[in-house]
This record gives C-alpha cells, structure tokens and sequence, in this order.
C-alpha cells in the first residue's frame, strides 16, 4: 500500500500503522515472525531505502535469524532449528535478502546454504518432484519426515526463496528449481492430481495421502496466485532494480 497506492490518504494511514507496528516485532520469540518482519521490512526499503530505523529493525531480526542458524546447523543438518514446519522456506529467504541489502555476504551464504539443504529435504528419489514437509506433525533431525497433508503455502514460499536467490546470484539452479516447485501445483506431485482448477481460478487446499482436498480457500488460492506472479516476474537481478540504502533518517 504504502509503496504503490495513489491514494494520499491510503499511503498516509498505512505509514502510520507500519511505523506504530514495526516495533513489536523485536519481542517476537518466533524464527518464522522474525522472517516475514524482513521479509516487509524489506519490501518497505524497497521503496523507502533511506530509513535508517527500519534498516536498523531489519538487520537485528536477519542477525537473530544468522546466529540461531550458525549454532544450529550441523555437517548433516543445515537448518536454524532442529526442525522443519511450516513455512520453512521464508527462514533462508530473509537471510539471503537481508544479507544482500545489507552488504552481509555471511548472511547470503548461510541463506543459500540453508535453502539447498531445504531443497533437498523435499524431494523424493524423482528430483523432479516436489515433496514439501506435511504439515500432520514436524520433520525433526534423525526422525521420519511427514509426508503429508502437503499444503500450497510450502510451494509458494519455496518458490520466493528460489527466484529472490536466482536474481541475485544469476545461478540458473534456481530458477530451475522455482519451475519444478510450481509443477507441483499443476499435478507434478505425489498424487499426480493438478491442485489448480482452471474452472474456477482457485487452488485446492492440499494433498492428503489418498486424495486431494477439493477446499478452495483463500490461503491456497492466494499462495498459488502469488507463486503464479513470482514465475511470470521478470528475472531483472535485484542488485539492478533495488534503491541505493542510504544511512539518513526521516
């Protein structure tokens, strides 16, 4: 809103409402809550790089994010906590933008790490297909992964994180990646069952192991429609587009 609406008045309220909010994110205790704060943190930098009390919040949840993974990971398990979700890919994601805004290449290797690691933790003996992490239980280190329900949301955020590390680092890996993922949603998974409906726009809820869920919701519809743009974005490198920071304040 802020960034993109023509309304004054629209633009000034969400100003308002951003600015009262963005505190509280520091007394998150949530490794997902201090991700998606990056994650709009950034988008706000985006269009108002020289913030500095947003750079400032930014940079102390991607450090949180930083140290909870360099103390977590291990030879085998490269991942900021000793299990796996929901969501999981938005966690290396705001690493990688953070560190690459900020000029933190630590950041964006442990990010890149993370998001390989994840990658291969979701696919089956077919590399082409995509497994996220079910969502009836957690994936912990040494134990079995859930298979399923596998939900959109997983494959929406996979995909972010997968596009935002191809613009940044050219690596046609990624993008490649972004592309299995999304085959996901049009019958490349487990069930061989397309979960978007052409009919009616919509995407169902999930996979359960012996059928799809025919619910339409808006959290699935909205995670395939978000994806749908993150595929059909242009592959401009962020380093091109993206605003100079710059330290001044309002």
């Amino acid at each position: 809103m802020l960034g993109q609406s023509n309304d004054a008045g629209l633009r000034g309220a969400s100003g308002r409402l951003f600015e009262a909010a963005t505190p509280a994110a520091l007394t998150f205790t949530s490794p997902r809550a201090w991700a998606f704060s990056v994650l709009g943190m950034q988008n706000y930098l985006g269009w108002f790089p020289g913030d500095r009390a947003i750079q400032g919040l930014r940079n102390a949840l991607a450090n949180r994010l930083l140290d909870i993974y360099e103390r977590s990971t291990t030879t085998t398990w490269k991942w900021f906590e000793k299990s796996l979700s929901y969501s999981n890919a938005r966690l290396p994601q705001a690493l990688i933008l953070a560190g690459w805004h900020s000029e933190n290449s630590r950041m964006v290797a442990a990010g890149v790490e993370a998001l390989q690691w994840l990658l291969s933790a979701q696919h089956r003996s077919d590399i082409e297909i995509f497994v996220p992490i079910g969502s009836n239980g957690v994936f912990s280190e040494g134990k079995e992964r859930p298979r399923f329900d596998q939900q959109p949301v997983e494959a929406c955020a996979t995909i972010s994180a997968c596009l935002v590390a191809y613009r940044l680092t050219h690596d046609e890996h990624w993008r490649s990646e972004a592309r299995r993922v999304f085959g996901w949603f049009l019958g490349k998974n487990d069930l061989r069952v397309p979960l978007y409906d052409a009919t009616t726009g919509g995407c169902k809820d999930g996979l359960h192991p012996d059928r799809v869920n025919e619910n339409q919701g808006a959290e699935s519809t909205l995670s395939f429609l978000m994806a749908l743009i993150d595929i059909q974005t242009p592959t401009k490198p962020y380093a091109e587009e993206a605003h100079q920071e710059m330290s001044v304040s309002h």
